[in-house]
């Protein structure tokens, strides 16, 4: 992957682009979890160059985040100001929007990026699309009406204890209220983070990897892309 060194505001912050063969259908912002960029996010970013698709990897924190305790702490200091979290979000975008020359953009993430994927289509941002796996569905700062632009597609474990059923229903309210395109595929009995292998190695009661959600959504969003992008 190559290197794309952005900034936010004083903070240096590093991409990794994913280059398709030949003409990119979309560029796609891809946010990662909450420790940054891993082995996990690195092959999706794969698979969906594999796509026809041109990928950056956002970089959240600009500094080493080694495990799952550091990435709490980096991330927990990152959303403390939602605005200031957003203008971190919104670089990301700006930095590919200079390779991108013209392509639909569409942000795309995972667990903390899931939830970074829909906080920059709340905030109005020129996307076609943003798609979630297993990320947080509240935020403090709620979508205007007729301030989505982008289609939303919501892929969620509904035993996900981080995301209980109350934080799906408002979600759904949120988003009638703002008059967004939204579609939300739920999984029965399936926990966070069902789309990394790596899930059922951590100690964490929390979250397990669901090889059948994991399938399920992968084409339930190539699908919704298909349908996005169609001339």
């Amino acid at each position: 992957m190559e290197q794309l060194t952005y900034r936010h505001g004083d903070v240096t912050l590093t991409g990794l682009l994913a280059r398709c063969a030949g003409l990119p259908r979309a560029a796609i912002v891809l946010y990662p979890t909450i420790v940054n960029v891993n082995e996990a996010i690195e092959r999706r970013a794969r698979m969906l160059a594999d796509g026809g698709f041109l990928v950056m990897i956002a970089d959240f924190y600009g500094e080493p985040c080694p495990d799952f305790a550091t990435g709490q702490v980096l991330g927990s200091k990152l959303r403390a100001d939602p605005h200031y979290y957003r203008t971190r979000l919104s670089a990301a975008i700006d930095a590919l929007r200079s390779e991108a020359q013209g392509l639909p953009l569409i942000a795309w993430g995972y667990c903390m990026g899931g939830e970074a994927a829909l906080e920059v289509a709340r905030d109005g941002k020129d996307l076609v699309a943003a798609i979630s796996f297993h990320g947080l569905l509240a935020t403090p700062l709620h979508a205007r009406a007729g301030v989505v632009k982008a289609r939303l597609l919501v892929l969620h474990g509904d035993a996900d204890p981080m995301v209980p059923r109350e934080q799906v229903a408002g979600f759904m309210a949120e988003m009638d209220h703002a008059k967004a395109n939204w579609h939300l595929h739920v999984y029965s009995g399936v926990r966070h983070g069902f789309t990394d292998l790596a899930s059922d190695l951590r100690d964490l009661d929390a979250v397990a990897y669901d090889a059948s959600a994991d399938r399920q959504s992968w084409a339930a969003s190539m699908a919704f892309l298909d349908e996005v992008l169609e001339p």
